[in-house]
């Protein structure tokens, strides 16, 4: 295809996935309006604080409807993902071969359930011991006002953390295809993977070291070694080809005519 084909196929595609979010911001509107999506999200506030009426509070007339086009916004996102993401890979896919669209597209469905894990790790488990670790400072001397914004931001923020880094699997997955990182060398890089891994954690989960290590730093690393499994089985379809190739090359001629 002519260059001038691509970005025209390109613009297509990115005017598809933005009506795609402009559609799912509206039902991302009808939803947070008519459903409690804000009930949802402060649910683990009340349970933290131990308060069932507990209400945030706000500083600006407007503050409710912006709290509302928000939360429409990231629903009405999440909800194009897989439009979005179906037109990105209908643009890419021709380029790959077929070796690679095979590992490609189960790591689609592969991400977007370590995502809803990862999300729902950070609101069952996370979110409450965060939120509790956060109460016990200067209770004495301090009241808290939790401002609708800056506390569903945070929430927010939270959750999306979480599931961005359960991708990391799907990530390894994606250099692995791309030739960018082996087996080998995640291996090598295993302890130097752990230490960030810690660091990523103590940020993401602030608390005592028990409940860090089992919260976080422990899926982590399983989906670190479950990465270095998908690069061994990338490299060792790679490998099985070579050695087709190679075998390929040493044949007499006329004799895979013959079989």
């Amino acid at each position: 295809m002519p260059f001038l084909d691509h970005l025209e196929e390109l613009r297509w595609r990115i005017l598809w996935s933005l009506i795609a979010i402009a559609i799912g911001t509206g039902i991302g509107l009808a939803l947070v309006y008519y459903f409690p999506v804000l009930e949802i999200l402060v649910h683990p506030i009340r349970t933290a604080w131990d308060d069932p009426s507990l209400q945030l509070i706000y500083l600006s007339p407007a503050a409710p409807f912006f709290v509302l086009l928000k939360l429409g916004i990231a629903t009405g996102i999440i909800l194009a993902l897989p439009v979005v993401v179906y037109q990105l890979w209908a643009f890419l896919s021709p380029a790959l071969e077929k070796r690679e669209k095979r590992a490609v597209v189960p790591a689609l469905y592969l991400g977007l359930l370590l995502f809803m894990a990862g999300v729902a790790l950070a609101y069952f488990v996370a979110l409450p011991v965060t939120l509790e670790f956060f109460q016990r400072f200067f209770t004495e001397s301090l009241q808290g006002q939790l401002e609708i914004n800056a506390t569903i931001g945070f929430i927010v923020k939270l959750l999306l953390a979480f599931g961005a880094v359960f991708e990391l699997p799907v990530v390894i997955l994606a250099l692995s295809v791309l030739g960018l990182v082996t087996p080998a060398f995640l291996r090598s890089k295993r302890r130097h993977a752990i230490v960030l891994i810690t660091v990523l954690a103590s940020f993401l989960t602030p608390g005592d070291v028990i409940t860090l290590t089992i919260m976080l730093m422990v899926p982590l690393v399983l989906l670190y070694e479950l990465g270095i499994l998908l690069s061994v089985g990338v490299y060792r379809g790679k490998q099985r080809r070579e050695r087709e190739y190679e075998a390929s090359l040493e044949a007499p001629p006329g004799a895979l005519e013959s079989q």
